[in-house]
């Protein structure tokens, strides 16, 4: 597989871990060097992770995973954007207390939410017979390099008082598009 085909996959992987983490920005309004290591870290590794994982479990398991794993990263998503949303109709007073979406569950479901999609990559892979490391490196990079950056740009957003509310609305708005467009991509939502 050729380089480019591959950053080509693992730039649209990393388009949902990139609007998490401007929404994670957005929530933080100051973000730490450790923060955003933190989050571009895991995100990264869950993304360069899910393709081996889905690389190694090849054909037997493909259809044990596809029947629910849509319904496993919309539920993650709409925890993590209830959260968001109800910290948006808070006073601010009570956003000191917000939590750190970098840290514990909130991260780890994050992680797995954002790269739930890169699982099938990898059992897509598996069956084309392509290595699986370079793609898992470059997948892994490009998520942890997109979220350093989606994160300082939902800081910049949020940091700004008077946009601070309505952006913390919007991120939590975009996990929940996220999570539906998961769920029609997957062809759960049609009715016909």
């Amino acid at each position: 597989m050729e380089l480019v085909n591959i950053l080509a996959i693992a730039v649209a992987l990393a388009m949902d871990a990139f609007a998490v983490s401007i929404a994670a920005g957005v929530t933080l309004k100051s973000v730490s060097l450790r923060q955003t290591f933190r989050l571009a870290w895991h995100f990264g590794l869950f993304q360069a992770m899910m393709p081996v994982i889905g690389w190694s479990a090849g054909l037997t398991v493909r259809s044990h995973i596809e029947a629910y794993d849509h319904w496993v990263a919309f539920g993650l998503l709409v925890f993590v954007a209830q959260g968001m949303l109800r910290s948006a109709f808070k006073g601010d007073d009570d956003k000191e207390n917000a939590k750190d979406p970098t840290r514990g569950m909130t991260m780890v479901m994050l992680s797995v939410a954002t790269s739930i999609d890169a699982l099938a990559v990898g059992l897509s892979l598996s069956m084309i017979n392509v290595s699986i490391w370079t793609p898992a490196l470059v997948i892994g990079l490009v998520a942890g390099g997109l979220t350093t950056v989606g994160m300082h740009l939902g800081k910049a957003i949020g940091s700004m008082a008077q946009l601070s509310r309505w952006a913390e609305l919007t991120g939590g708005l975009v996990l929940l598009a996220i999570g539906v467009n998961i769920l029609w991509e997957h062809g759960a939502l049609n009715v016909f």
